[in-house]
């Protein structure tokens, strides 16, 4: 079996693999005929096979018994990621379950290709972790550790704008200076370069955290968990008076890779308290109910379409909630999209202001911007960007692959 080069593309909330063969990209269906496959794995609670992708998000809507996770990548750099947890009937820890996730993808390529993956070409953020050279890092040690872990004897890492970069540098106007915007499930990364021809020099990259799923955080507490009871008031139980309810816990319910470990009798015991407490009894039963059942994934997900619905603009998008309560929504429009993601438009601004002029780029002189990654699909992004450089051509490239395409062609360097 001959030994090549696998490009994977670990994403957030999606990953995808490739190979070069006869110099051109072959995209890997890592499940089904599916191009990309969800970042997301399923341990049963009797035992067996890990899940991933889309067989793990099926066994979690099924309701089939068990722990599902996403959004992995988020925790490297961590403690997080090292700290073991009974899963799937043994302790792990969450690079070990990154590590499997790795192994799943090598064998299926394999499988898929008939061809032997011993090295990886590895997209990466710009910066794993913003203004945090130390834990940034160690999130690049921790994710080759996984690689190997997952039998890659060597891996090597691309900024994944400037992999977007070498898959599209020709779209559009033929040469000129061009800037990547590549927003993903966690983060936002940009590219600032030039092509003349056959060329492409990268000019700067810049890069910050945030992402899809901090989008979800955003109108989640905005939104869903004041209906959990977020915002209320608790009845002091010694001297009188009132508290706020806390908001620690909610943000952990709105935070994909932290939910599955708020599934603790100790926080069913605190939740079950403040619903003794609360002013709004109803409100807070439903917080204990999501965790009684282990409801936080759905939640999560039923923002994320809401956020999905509004974004499409014209109608509003629902949260719908009739799995905590029948009947239970909470309507979002595209004003209220808007408004709750206002400081995460105003962060990406900034950060394609310094990719550009890290760059010594002059925002006339961009004479085009591609959008990169299933992020970027927000009108937030668009309009922003056309705001930033209105002399440049905004081009949508291919959403969820042009990352891992652009690693296949680096392969051959």
């Amino acid at each position: 079996m001959r030994t090549e080069t696998l490009a994977i593309d670990f994403g957030t909330s999606n990953s995808a693999a490739a190979v070069l063969v006869d110099d051109k990209v072959r995209r890997i269906p890592i499940e089904q005929e599916a191009e990309t496959c969800p970042t997301a794995v399923f341990f049963p609670a009797r035992g067996g096979p890990m899940r991933i992708g889309a067989a793990a998000t099926d066994a979690l809507i099924g309701r089939d018994e068990g722990r599902y996770m996403r959004a992995l990548k988020s925790v490297l750099g961590q403690p997080l990621a090292h700290e073991q947890r009974v899963l799937g009937g043994r302790r792990r820890t969450i690079a070990d379950v990154i590590a499997d996730f790795l192994v799943e993808m090598r064998e299926r390529a394999e499988a898929a290709t008939g061809l032997r993956f011993r090295r990886a070409l590895s997209g990466r953020p710009v910066h794993f972790h913003s203004g945090n050279p130390e834990r940034d890092t160690q999130a690049e040690a921790d994710l080759t550790a996984c690689y190997r872990a997952a039998g890659f004897e060597d891996v090597a890492f691309l900024a994944e704008p400037e992999a977007a970069a070498i898959a599209n540098f020709g779209m559009g106007t033929a040469d000129g200076i061009g800037l990547i915007v590549d927003i993903g499930g966690g983060t936002s990364d940009f590219s600032a370069f030039r092509s003349a021809g056959t060329e492409l020099t990268i000019l700067a990259n810049h890069g910050i955290r945030l992402g899809g799923t901090d989008f979800d955080y955003a109108l989640a507490m905005a939104h869903a968990m004041p209906q959990l009871g977020l915002g209320g008031q608790l009845r002091r139980q010694m001297q009188g008076g009132l508290l706020a309810v806390p908001r620690a816990p909610y943000a952990e319910l709105a935070t994909w890779a932290r939910i599955p470990f708020l599934y603790t009798a100790e926080t069913r015991e605190m939740v079950s308290e403040m619903a003794r407490l609360a002013l709004d009894s109803r409100k807070m039963s439903r917080f204990a109910t999501v965790l009684e059942f282990e409801l936080g994934h759905e939640l999560a997900f039923a923002v994320e379409r809401a956020k999905i619905a509004a974004n499409a603009g014209g109608e509003a998008g629902r949260i719908e909630m009739g799995f905590i309560e029948p009947g239970l929504y909470e309507t979002v429009t595209p004003e209220d999209l808007e408004t709750v993601l206002t400081d995460h438009r105003i962060r990406m601004r900034d950060a394609a202001i310094e990719t550009l002029t890290a760059g010594g780029i002059d925002r006339g002189d961009v004479g085009r911007v591609i959008l990169v990654g299933g992020s970027s699909l927000m009108h937030i992004v668009s309009d922003e960007m056309r705001a930033l450089c209105p002399d440049a051509q905004v081009l949508y490239s291919e959403a969820f692959t042009a990352v891992v395409d652009g690693l296949a062609l680096a392969t051959r360097r």
